[in-house]
């Protein structure tokens, strides 16, 4: 990808359910093409900052920018479709009743792009995830570990400034979870995406990300840089 990777900026965010503050006052910096993983219990909030970031819930104080655009605020808001963002679920949320090709696919068919181009790109993604001899296969004809890296190739096909991850590879049992975590950590970088993923596994994360931020209660306890910087040496 030749454009310049997108930082993420959250300042002051808050967001309650209610009586529950999940979020409180959080600040977070993802310097742009570098993976961070939100690292901590459940209920620290890392799946509601996930659902900020993708356009699901709308920040109640605080604002979110992607570069220098305002994505959100309590007044300002960008629908996920506005956001230039792929996501992968954790149950992989695939469509049952179309091929792997027209899943992966389906993000540049509403987009309008045209049938040869879509191809295209189609293969491309697929070749990228190590899938492209099975575009014409079901999804239920797939592994759960090749349904993943089915949702990874929707995710990236439109080339999106952003990739969210919520905890993708929970469901997939040891050996697939550390050998599709393995491939990822190769594949992000090359894509130079900015990324932020969701996970309860520390090992995980630390294959994956760059930097782990620790949340707790709803704060940035800490942030533990894994990866280092270019230029210097580990």
């Amino acid at each position: 990808m030749t454009r310049t990777p997108t930082p993420i900026v959250l300042k002051g965010i808050r967001y309650a359910f209610g009586a529950n503050t999940v979020l409180n006052n959080l600040d977070l910096t993802v310097e742009g093409g570098t993976t961070v993983a939100l690292l901590g219990p459940s209920g620290c909030g890392k799946s509601t900052l996930l659902k900020l970031l993708a356009g699901l819930l709308q920040p109640q104080s605080g604002v979110i920018h992607f570069a220098d655009r305002l994505i959100a605020s309590a007044t300002s808001f960008r629908p996920p479709e506005q956001r230039d963002i792929g996501m992968v679920f954790q149950d992989y949320a695939l469509w049952p009743h179309m091929s792997v090709a027209q899943n992966v696919g389906f993000p540049l068919l509403m987009r309008r792009v045209p049938n040869a181009e879509r191809l295209t790109k189609i293969m491309v993604a697929l070749e990228r995830v190590g899938l492209a001899d099975f575009a014409l296969r079901k999804p239920s004809d797939l592994s759960g570990g090749q349904q993943q890296r089915v949702a990874l190739a929707r995710a990236i096909i439109a080339e999106p400034s952003i990739l969210l991850f919520d905890e993708p590879l929970s469901n997939l049992d040891r050996d697939l979870r550390e050998s599709l975590c393995r491939e990822m950590s190769i594949l992000l970088p090359q894509l130079g995406i900015t990324a932020v993923y969701v996970t309860h596994d520390r090992n995980e994360a630390e294959v994956l990300a760059d930097n782990i931020v620790h949340l707790s209660q709803g704060s940035v306890t800490s942030i533990q840089a894994v990866k280092p910087l270019s230029g210097e040496t580990a």
